[in-house]
């Protein structure tokens, strides 16, 4: 009995986190951890060894959500009869269509593609359909009916993984292209934004993209990072994608073994709200050290965002809870700090893009403010980073208004940030 429930205690967190992620009502989350208790608690004679522990708990909880997602499927009408049990799941930030039906979803018509996003994934009914496209109903259900058959033939038959490489016909110059930044008095306009923060990278089948990083004040190019995805991936039954990554000469931070390469795999996932990271894994000092978000803070210091690892929204518009003129910045005192504060002109490498400020204030790294410039389609123009004057002295010990101390500063809530490098992406060149 002590250890069972000394182990149970032990497992607790990672439980209530695996439970979020699976279901998105937090009260009925914390409903099935009550349940897994309770039934661990009951089932205890059963585990043959305490090493087995975490794993037998776990399975406990796994059947608890498929009990609770039949439940479900009882009681709602669930969309194109002939999708594979997993097409249709539920998260921590609402309901999600899987990537498999999103990427036929991309290749239907707008008008196919509209019709079954009303009915199926904002669930309007077909009276309210007919209503919002002024058609009649009989022409709603004839529209419904041809592009479920088109959807579940394109579903039978998925495109091609794109690009088995990287592509490399774009190389980044060893010197940072010259840039301007205007602000506007235009209103900020709202933007999708589905990178994956901090990477850049639409984390989607068929997609890949390469960043440079550029120290200042010499502009000079350090660290390039190529990342690609490479098929779609499961973590503790979470469905995401898989991404190969690649960092030449990174930066002392994101060095491991001394060596002038880093190779990374990550899970990521793109929801209809949020986008975030799941897992990371790398090799280190000999050992693949791998974390995913059951991992706490081991994992979020490092590589998650947001409350219980949320990720980064991806609908973006003005909160009002950063606010920038020119080199001071004011915030409102909260955790995880994004927002859009200004519509700039950015002028890069020969061309002028009409964008949207997004800063992040120490919501990825407590010390660090970034700030990156969004064009209309979302993708990433430019991004800067800051240093808190004494981030990382113990690494550093030297202040960053010393180490480079011609180049630009802000303020943060009265406090000293030093511009440290600038990134760009292949979407620019």
């Amino acid at each position: 009995m002590e250890f069972f429930e000394e182990a149970l205690r032990s497992a607790m967190p990672a439980l209530e986190r695996y439970l979020k992620f699976h279901i998105a009502s937090r009260d009925d989350a914390e409903d099935l951890l009550q349940e897994c208790c309770i039934t661990a608690f009951e089932r205890q004679k059963s585990l043959q060894s305490p090493d087995a522990f975490r794993g037998w708990l776990f399975a406990i909880a796994r059947n608890k959500c498929v009990d609770y997602y039949r439940a479900r499927a009882k009681r709602l009408e669930l969309p194109m009869e002939t999708l594979r049990e997993s097409t249709l799941s539920v998260g921590l930030y609402g309901q999600r269509i899987s990537i498999a039906v999103t990427d036929v979803l991309e290749r239907l018509n707008d008008r196919d593609r509209q019709i079954l996003s009303y009915m199926y994934i904002r669930n309007y009914r077909q009276d309210q359909i007919a209503s919002m496209l002024n058609i009649p109903l009989g022409t709603v259900k004839s529209r419904l009916h041809a592009a479920k058959q088109r959807f579940r033939m394109l579903y039978d038959d998925p495109p091609a993984l794109k690009g088995e490489m990287i592509s490399m016909k774009k190389t980044f110059p060893n010197t940072m292209p010259t840039y301007t930044i205007a602000a506007t008095d235009l209103a900020p306009f709202p933007v999708r934004w589905e990178e994956l923060m901090g990477w850049f990278l639409v984390p989607k089948l068929g997609e890949s993209c390469s960043w440079a990083i550029y120290d200042w004040p010499e502009r000079k190019r350090a660290e390039v990072c190529t990342m690609r995805v490479t098929g779609r991936a499961s973590i503790h039954g979470i469905e995401g994608v898989e991404i190969d990554i690649v960092e030449t000469d990174p930066t002392d931070e994101n060095r491991t073994d001394g060596k002038n390469a880093v190779h990374r795999t990550m899970i990521a996932q793109l929801t209809e709200t949020h986008c975030r990271l799941l897992a990371e894994s790398h090799m280190e000092d000999g050992v693949r050290r791998s974390y995913t978000f059951l991992d706490g803070d081991a994992f979020l210091d490092n590589w998650g965002f947001g409350p219980d690892n949320c990720g980064n929204e991806i609908s973006l518009v003005p909160k009002d809870l950063i606010r920038r003129e020119g080199s001071i910045i004011t915030t409102e005192q909260l955790p995880f700090l994004l927002d859009v504060t200004d519509r700039c002109t950015v002028a890069i490498n020969g061309r002028t893009y009409d964008t949207v400020r997004v800063i992040d204030c120490y919501a990825y790294n407590d010390g660090v403010v970034s700030e990156q410039f969004l064009d209309h389609n979302g993708r990433t123009i430019l991004w800067r980073r800051f240093n808190r004057d004494d981030w990382a002295m113990e690494y550093y010990h030297t202040p960053w208004s010393e180490r480079l101390p011609d180049n630009e500063r802000i303020t943060v809530n009265g406090t000293v940030y030093v511009h440290w490098y600038d990134c760009i992406t292949d979407y620019i060149l």
